[in-house]
């Protein structure tokens, strides 16, 4: 959590037609999350606001419904402002890291909410401007943070981080296999010159990656989604955000979450799995209701985009979504 709690943002941004994108699986998340949301006085947490295409949807769709939308990214939450002015009252912005879901509603005088949706990764905003350093393909500034009050840039890390921990990340949050000769030669590289721009950085990386490997995609992608992760501290924030979540989800309210690569899905797993299993002790004749399972799995395993969304929305390629519904409150 990054300790920044604020309502609203200001920033001369506009919101252009070509800033919309068109939100991933909106009608299987609207279809999950509709039974819990379509009562009167609902509140519907949308974690990762983004551009706010899910969100205006929501509203749209649900007249009686509040939404409390989050995100970190100052930017991001003047536009989508922009965007959701018409809703008035109905639409609450804030500005913070999802983990900070308990303490932004605490803030709000909000106990519980019937809906919380998970869109996570990089938003259509961050991807698309290029000065914000998230892109291979496009040289720009080594940035990538979320959030552009954050002291940790992709420029401090590879200028700063040892050889041992751009190795570790490249490892832990790339899933590179590659990571030992990438963090070597980008040592070897900084000491000759400052490394300052994605250019610069995906020059090295392919330089040092053997052509056999150059094959199976741009060789700087894990490294360059290792560097996000690390900068913008991902799965350590959602490994804290989930949990927290299904805290203050009202009973028989409902969690959708989509995740757009394996190591974001694997934590989301663990926790729907844990927290929908039975804790009663073996050979216990009867379970007693603590020891019941406290969420139920809406859908088997993780959903894919169709065929067709995904021709239609490359940007839902990759992603899997995965829902539950509160049975019980936490023990």
């Amino acid at each position: 959590m990054d300790g920044d709690l604020r309502l609203g943002a200001s920033c001369p941004c506009t919101m252009s037609e070509n800033t919309l994108h068109t939100p991933v699986m909106l009608e299987r998340t609207v279809e999950l999350l509709a039974p819990a949301i379509s009562r009167p006085g609902a509140v519907l947490v949308d974690a990762t606001l983004g551009l706010g295409g899910h969100a205006e949807a929501f509203l749209e769709r649900f007249p009686e419904l509040t939404i409390v939308g989050i995100d970190r990214d100052p930017e991001a939450l003047a536009l989508t402002g922009q965007r959701l002015a018409s809703y008035g009252a109905r639409a609450v912005l804030v500005r913070a890291v999802y983990d900070a879901i308990p303490v932004a509603l605490a803030t709000l005088v909000i106990t519980a909410v019937a809906g919380i949706l998970f869109d996570l990764g990089v938003s259509s905003l961050q991807l698309d401007r290029v000065d914000r350093g998230f892109s291979y393909s496009q040289d720009a500034p080594l940035d990538m943070r979320m959030d552009s009050d954050s002291p940790l840039t992709a420029e401090r890390i590879i200028a700063e981080y040892s050889e041992y921990d751009l190795r570790r990340i490249f490892y832990e949050f790339g899933e590179e296999k590659l990571a030992p000769r990438y963090a070597s030669k980008i040592v070897q590289a900084r000491e000759k010159s400052p490394i300052s721009r994605s250019g610069q950085l995906v020059d090295v990386i392919v330089a040092a990656t053997p052509a056999a490997a150059k094959r199976a995609g741009h060789p700087a992608k894990r490294v360059f989604q290792a560097l996000r992760i690390e900068v913008n501290q991902e799965l350590a924030v959602l490994a804290r955000a989930i949990p927290a979540a299904l805290d203050v989800l009202d009973v028989d309210g409902r969690m959708v979450v989509l995740a757009y690569q394996s190591l974001e899905d694997r934590i989301v797993k663990r926790v729907f799995a844990a927290r929908s299993a039975s804790t009663a002790p073996r050979g216990l004749p009867v379970e007693l209701p603590e020891h019941r399972p406290e969420l139920r799995l809406l859908v088997r395993g993780a959903e894919l985009a169709s065929d067709e969304e995904k021709q239609s929305n490359p940007r839902a390629t990759p992603v899997r979504l995965r829902a539950v519904q509160k049975l019980r409150p936490a023990a």
